[in-house]
């Protein structure tokens, strides 16, 4: 394979998509407040919900998730340059981790920014469908009847390579290696919420309108 500009700058746009803060853009100017001010202090779509309201919150979690797909999805400008689906595969999985970076420590919100499950979810969406149903399930199956938004993300980020490695695959050793980062990063992520959930104080999801 040569080297193509392009995939540099299809890099860099993925990590750009990532970084637009949309809770706190639609936080500012639609109410007037950082929701990262408020709440948890995190500038993701559970807070939103929390602080913005719930049709606020769920613009937030769908905008959020279209920045993975979108960032997934300019993979396909410079397909061209690669050898072989595999190795445009690895590519694609590259451009997800940089979108997810960027959501995580966005450029243009001081690299404040939130856990990325709603990007990571849209990643997924694109690059794994069959194992996501799997893991919405798994999600459902721990916040319906807990309302912690945390619990059922971690609980769904668990089985992410369980759903990828044994009952979707065959996977490619990218593949694999990529659910098992989630498996990691997301628990890692919510370490604050790990430890009130272990002490009985973690925030609820209640469902309001604003």
């Amino acid at each position: 394979m040569e080297f193509h500009w392009g995939i540099l700058v299809c890099l860099a746009g993925a990590y750009l998509l990532g970084s637009i803060p949309t809770a706190v853009w639609i936080g500012r100017r639609f109410y007037g407040i950082d929701v990262r001010e408020h709440g948890s202090g995190n500038a993701g779509a559970t807070n939103a919900l929390r602080v913005l309201g719930t049709r606020t919150g769920v613009i937030v979690l769908l905008l959020d998730a279209l920045k993975g797909v979108l960032a997934v999805a300019l993979g396909w400008l410079v397909k061209e340059a690669f050898s072989s689906p595999d190795l445009f595969s690895v590519f694609q999985l590259l451009l997800g981790l940089f979108a997810l970076l960027g959501h995580v420590f966005p450029l243009f919100a001081g690299f404040r920014g939130g856990k990325g499950i709603a990007t990571l979810a849209g990643i997924v969406t694109i690059l794994f469908p069959g194992a996501v149903l799997i893991c919405l399930l798994v999600f459902a199956a721990f916040f319906i009847p807990s309302r912690y938004v945390s619990l059922g993300s971690i609980a769904a980020s668990l089985a992410f390579p369980v759903a990828v490695i044994w009952i979707t695959g065959p996977s490619t050793w990218p593949e694999i290696i990529f659910s098992l980062m989630v498996a990691v990063f997301v628990p890692l992520t919510h370490r604050k919420n790990i430890q009130r959930l272990l002490k009985g104080t973690e925030n609820k999801i209640n469902f309001n309108k604003k």
